[in-house]
């Protein structure tokens, strides 16, 4: 299988294209992140905690 005919989705945090994973293949479609990086950054969108 070529890599443009796996599944893409779009980072909701970074905007970015990312595609499917060996990792993800039982959990694919409860992946949303593309990384731990911006899993972690979710909440950093201009919300102010205090």
């Amino acid at each position: 299988m070529k890599k443009s005919d796996l599944p893409q989705k779009v980072c909701p945090v970074c905007q970015r294209p990312f595609s499917w994973r060996k990792k993800w293949e039982k959990n694919w479609e409860q992946v949303k992140y593309c990384s731990r990086r911006c899993a972690g950054n979710r909440n950093t969108g201009g919300s102010i905690e205090s």
